[in-house]
C-alpha cells in the first residue's frame, strides 16, 4: 500500500493525472529529495507540536488564574498577546522549512 503517489512528468497521463507528486525534471534521484522533504517536514510537524503543547500547558493554568492567590493575574490583553506569539512562533518555525537541505 502506498502513501503517495510519485509520476514522472514525461509519463501518461493517467499517471500524472493520479500521482500526488508529479517529477518534472524526470530525474528519479529527485525522490530522495522527496524524501528529505517529507522528513523535514515532519521533524517541523514535531517542533510546531511540542511548541503548541507546552504553550497550552503553561499559559492556559496561568490564563484561568491559578496563580492569582499569589497575587499573579494574567490580564486578557497579556493573554491574547501571548496567544499570537505562539502562532507567530509556530509560522516562523515552519518557514523555516525553506532551508531544509534536500541533497540528492
Amino acid at each position: 500500500r502506498a502513501d503517495i503517489g510519485i509520476a514522472i512528468g514525461s509519463g501518461t497521463d493517467v499517471a500524472v493525472e493520479s500521482a500526488g507528486i508529479i517529477l518534472v525534471r524526470s530525474n528519479p534521484l529527485d525522490i530522495v529529495k522527496i524524501v528529505a522533504l517529507s522528513r523535514a517536514s515532519y521533524r517541523k510537524m514535531l517542533q510546531n507540536l511540542w511548541w503548541a503543547a507546552g504553550y497550552n500547558i503553561v499559559a492556559l493554568p496561568l490564563a484561568a488564574g491559578v496563580l492569582a492567590p499569589f497575587g499573579i493575574l494574567l490580564s486578557p490583553a497579556v493573554g491574547a498577546v501571548l496567544m499570537s506569539l505562539s502562532t507567530v512562533v509556530v509560522a516562523v518555525n515552519a518557514q523555516l522549512l525553506r532551508r531544509a537541505e534536500l541533497t540528492a
